[in-house]
């Protein structure tokens, strides 16, 4: 069953390019490399900051598996720095903030 979700025509997270790797999509998210800190970012498919918690706990799932095979150990940063407005999260890897190569540089060089 698909649920109605919120959109915003200007949001860059709603229009969801394809401008990094993608490591997963389904109904309710889509995880990719963060095209400023280089790091898997899970994002909610409904623009607002509050998904239902069954959907929220899906993304962390989704978002665990994918850091674990992409950079091993890592944390959980639910900060919204840039986009403040649309739910996401990044995993980054332990003790750090970038992911492999420091920064955006391998992905839009």
């Amino acid at each position: 069953m698909t649920e109605e979700r919120a959109f915003d025509h200007g949001c860059p997270l709603c229009e969801a390019a394809q401008l990094t790797p993608w490591h997963h999509e389904d109904e309710v998210c889509w995880i990719a490399d963060c095209t400023i800190c280089a790091t898997p970012m899970v994002v909610w498919r409904g623009h607002g900051t509050e998904p239902p918690e069954h959907e929220r706990g899906h993304m962390m799932a989704q978002l665990v598996r994918v850091a674990q095979a992409n950079l091993g150990a890592h944390w959980i940063d639910g900060n919204m720095r840039n986009i403040p407005d649309h739910f996401h999260a990044h995993a980054r890897p332990e003790g750090g903030f970038f992911g492999p190569g420091g920064g955006p540089g391998r992905l839009l060089g």
